[in-house]
């Protein structure tokens, strides 16, 4: 597994390096093939802050954690990240392409007693309207996203409300 370390508003030391590589590395034993693992750290005042990224043939794994040590964030991003694989475990193992990259007889089954069930759909109209309209007509509705067709690219987008109360937008990208 290749592991690439970057620092947001910080200088990563060797030691911290070391030791994200190290943790993220004891996930190697999930893949066959060479995956690549993005890990940002940061820290916005007391909070340190860790991100780990793994895409592999389509899928991605995403842990996020945020603690007062970046160490222990770390710790607690990988473990995010092993209970994501024994949970999907059997999604994984059905999507086409993934069986060349994860070891599945490496993972134990996470037995949720609650898997996740759809309660409600809803069906609404869009329309077309640029990124401050849809930035305005979220904040009026009090959400935390909102769907729009975006007036200038054609497409439906997703507005979302982000943690450091940013906004970030997501537009779909046909595979």
């Amino acid at each position: 597994m290749k592991i690439n370390v970057y620092g947001k508003n910080l200088n990563v030391t060797d030691s911290l390096k070391e030791a994200a590589e190290k943790k993220i590395g004891k996930l190697n034993k999930y893949f066959y093939k060479d995956v690549e693992a993005k890990v940002v750290l940061h820290v916005e005042k007391l909070r340190q802050i860790v991100e780990i990224t793994i895409p592999f043939n389509g899928t991605i794994l995403r842990a996020e954690e945020i603690t007062n040590d970046m160490y222990y964030s770390i710790d607690k991003a990988v473990d995010v990240l092993e209970r994501q694989i024994r949970k999907y475990k059997t999604k994984l193992q059905n999507k086409k392409h993934s069986k060349e990259s994860i070891k599945f007889e490496n993972i134990e089954p996470l037995y949720e007693e609650d898997s996740p069930k759809i309660v409600k759909t809803k069906r609404f109209a869009i329309k077309p309207m640029n990124i401050e309209e849809a930035v305005l007509q979220m904040n009026l509705l009090r959400h935390n996203f909102f769907v729009f067709l975006n007036s200038e690219s054609d497409e439906v987008n997703v507005l979302y409300k982000r943690k450091d109360n940013q906004y970030g937008l997501i537009e779909p990208e046909l595979l």
